[in-house]
């Protein structure tokens, strides 16, 4: 049985930083590309970031630069380290597993896979 266990949201600042923890039980993180989707009031959940399980990563445009996927294969933990938040990055982010990604015409595809985190409330305000 697959359990993705989420922790580190909280209220912050514009400006400041947040670490989110992903605890994953399970045979499915050593084997597994494993990331963070997030949903936004009104909108669509979109992927914030991902990491192979070779430590190979992927990030959306908007986060590039700002946050930090990362994974400790000896806890079975993946950690998403931001920096710089903005209101924007207001959301509940989930941890997923397996991402998979796919090529066609000139772009990549992310595909999210079936086990997620209960989710984790992160608030970026003054």
């Amino acid at each position: 049985q697959v359990q993705l266990v989420e922790s580190g949201g909280g209220l912050v600042q514009p400006g400041g930083s947040l670490r989110l923890s992903c605890a994953a039980s399970g045979s499915i993180f050593r084997s597994s590309a494993m990331g963070w989707y997030r949903q936004a009031p009104g909108k669509q959940r979109e992927l914030v970031a991902r990491i192979t399980r070779i430590g190979s990563t992927n990030y959306e445009d908007s986060v590039e630069g700002r946050f930090t996927i990362s994974r400790d294969n000896s806890k079975n933990t993946v950690y998403l380290q931001m920096n710089s938040l903005k209101p924007e990055d207001t959301a509940v982010y989930y941890c997923n597993a397996p991402i998979s990604r796919s090529y066609a015409s000139g772009s990549y595809y992310y595909t999210p896979g079936d086990y997620w985190g209960q989710g984790t409330q992160v608030t970026v305000s003054s």
